[in-house]
């Protein structure tokens, strides 16, 4: 049985990766959700090839991991679809969909610079205690990955590609906010 906490919950990570989430075509978001060798406020240090029995076992059952707002199972707001390990973590990229109320604020926290993190819901299936106190955590059952406020890594932020971009995501979190007063006042 993989590690669960007080509650009875999987564990969670949050991180915000230093090389930032980029947000490109709208409402397509790509970064990093994890790094490999990096100790995270826990003492966790997710290794290599953490991940790869979980994505395999995704991909077989052809299921997704769920993109989540701050790990609300109850508040799905889009769509990873693209999440593999490389060299450097666990790279993600999807869409928010903005036909979700949660996907609309998402997308205007994101252009406001409110949101700048990035989560990982998982339940330990392998890990190990190294001389330093740290946690090798090398086999993951991934279950989400979340757009969060407070990052597991304080020092990683999200970061947009460029202001154009900025500007695009506040321009729809306006169209979107119009369109529902328009609804609301008919």
């Amino acid at each position: 049985m993989g590690y669960m906490d007080k509650h009875g919950a999987p564990e969670r990570k949050y991180h915000a990766p230093e090389k930032g989430l980029i947000v490109t075509d709208g409402l397509v978001i790509e970064g990093y959700a994890s790094l490999f060798g990096k100790r995270d406020q826990g003492g966790d240090v997710v290794q290599k090839g953490a991940y790869a029995t979980s994505l395999k076992a995704l991909a077989k059952a052809e299921r997704r991991v769920k993109m989540l707002w701050q790990h609300d199972p109850a508040q799905p707001i889009g769509i990873w679809d693209e999440v593999r390990e490389d060299g450097v973590g666990l790279y993600v990229k999807g869409r928010i969909l903005p036909e979700v109320d949660k996907g609309r604020e998402a997308a205007a926290l994101l252009a406001a610079g409110a949101i700048d993190g990035l989560s990982i819901g998982y339940r330990t299936l392998r890990a190990e205690k190294d001389g330093k106190g740290q946690r090798l955590l090398s086999e993951l059952e991934l279950w989400e990955v979340s757009l969060v406020t407070f990052p597991m890594l304080p020092e990683a932020r999200v970061a947009a590609k460029n202001d154009e971009l900025a500007d695009t995501w506040r321009g729809v979190a306006q169209i979107f906010e119009d369109a529902r007063r328009e609804l609301a006042a008919r």
